[in-house]
């Protein structure tokens, strides 16, 4: 797939706001500063439409942006940050439970997890979540570049190992800096879109 356009359309809080030509929407889920914004500007291969911050719990919103005026990325709200009030977290969670499980135009959420770590609690929590509702699931390993190639394996059996991941959910190791994972990445896209 190429990206032949991309552009930033809205951050929305509640379903009015969502866009409503029915157009597919892949959302991102992840713990802040797992690299999200990242992964979207890496895929449409530009420096910051997704403005990635060194400040996590940044994103409050979803944000979508239109790929190729075919599909939406959705960055939403990374989860896992203590610097938020209790009551914001659990106005994100609301936002984002009635997003996830409402919402008819979603194809998939892609999981974003640090492939460097383990995947959190709060990580199995979101893909158990996302299983029980029955969402196509990809989960993305990010920052691969930051461990030699040769352990990237073993990382990913810790990943599945440790979300208990389904053999047809997909992982796939990214790294923005060394441009890995963009073809899977496209592959996984074009059979959701």
């Amino acid at each position: 797939m190429k990206v032949t356009s991309a552009e930033f359309i809205i951050s929305a809080v509640r379903k009015e706001q969502y866009p409503t030509e029915g157009l597919p929407e892949i959302a991102l889920a992840g713990r802040s500063n797992v690299g999200k914004s990242s992964f979207i500007n890496t895929l449409i291969n530009r420096k910051n439409l997704a403005r990635t911050s060194s400040k996590p719990g940044k994103t409050q919103q979803l944000n979508y942006y239109l790929i190729n005026k075919e599909f939406y990325f959705v960055d939403v709200p990374g989860y896992g940050y203590a610097k938020v009030s209790k009551t914001e977290r659990a106005a994100w969670g609301k936002m984002l439970e009635a997003y996830l499980t409402e919402h008819e135009a979603i194809k998939a959420v892609f999981l974003i997890v640090d492939l460097r770590h383990p995947p959190t609690a709060d990580d199995c929590q979101m893909y158990e979540f996302l299983r029980y509702y029955n969402i196509p699931i990809v989960v993305i390993a990010t920052k691969a570049d930051k461990i030699p190639k040769g352990k990237w394996q073993k990382h990913v059996k810790v990943t599945k190992e440790t979300l208990q991941l389904e053999k047809y959910h997909p992982v796939i190791v990214f790294s923005a800096e060394l441009k890995v994972g963009i073809d899977e990445a496209f592959e996984e896209i074009s059979k959701l879109v």
